[in-house]
């Protein structure tokens, strides 16, 4: 399968940011209205990871969700451009004319590193008090506190060189957790060198301390950045326990559950 048309036309509920953010759309192996995925890659804020983005969104549509791509802008742009871009995004999964059938209370986010980051940022409401947050988030290694275990390149890249504490404390999620966060699951690996499990680990304990329905996955070993895992069986096993943790939440349906990216796509 292949994305769609690059989706351009803007919804009439938020101005388009920047017509050069493009979103890929994979539509799901399904019939009728559909729950949706908008996909948030990783990079650091510095660039885009295409095997967690186009892999994820192929996985994702053969378990019977929409897939969306998003490209994000990246540095040089700074906070709050990425969180703006996938704000527009995730309203234009939810409403935008892009031809498939989505159904928009069931429109979740996933995200890996710094894409864990920004998925975070609209579940915790930083793209504002009254921009409604997605139904479900999946975060991947996330990204997710500049103050401690702080992934440095994500931080600079994000907020420009040296950010001050202040800075770096508005956008630590683990700080800005409410009970309107939507279920999440997440997971990491126990010697991730690049961003520590610290990261996933705080913002797991700041969640369940706000009552928010968690599923946390903390596998023994692995390397950062391994996405579905497809040459690593000890770890391509979360994406089952996710597939799994989505059925229950309602937000899948008929379709076949591809957990290994196709054939000739990067790893």
């Amino acid at each position: 399968m292949t994305p769609s048309d690059r989706l351009d036309a803007s919804p009439a509920h938020r101005p388009d940011p920047s017509p050069a953010h493009r979103l890929d759309a994979y539509p799901a192996d399904a019939e009728g209205p559909r729950p949706a995925v908008l996909v948030l890659p990783g990079g650091g804020y510095g660039t885009l990871a295409d095997h967690e983005g186009h892999d994820y969104a192929q996985w994702l549509s053969g378990l019977g969700l929409h897939a969306f791509v998003l490209h994000y802008p990246v540095a040089p742009a700074r906070h709050p451009a990425p969180v703006t871009a996938a704000a527009w995004a995730l309203d234009h999964v939810r409403h935008g004319d892009h031809g498939l059938a989505v159904d928009p209370a069931a429109v979740g986010v996933i995200g890996s590193s710094a894409g864990g980051h920004l998925a975070g940022s609209l579940c915790v409401g930083l793209a504002g008090p009254e921009t409604p947050r997605p139904a479900f988030a999946i975060l991947c290694y996330p990204v997710v506190s500049f103050l401690d275990e702080a992934h440095e390149g994500s931080a600079q890249n994000l907020l420009g060189p040296d950010p001050g504490a202040d800075a770096r404390a508005a956008l630590s999620l683990e700080r800005l957790v409410d009970d309107r966060v939507p279920p999440t699951f997440l997971w990491s690996t126990a010697d991730d060198e690049a961003v520590p499990v610290g990261n996933t680990l705080r913002y797991a304990k700041a969640l369940t301390e706000r009552g928010v329905p968690t599923e946390l996955l903390v596998l023994p070993h692995g390397r950062h950045g391994l996405g579905l895992a497809p040459e690593d069986p000890a770890v391509a096993g979360w994406s089952r326990l996710c597939a799994e943790w989505l059925q229950r939440g309602g937000w899948t349906g008929p379709g076949q559950d591809r957990t290994e990216p196709p054939e000739g796509t990067p790893a």
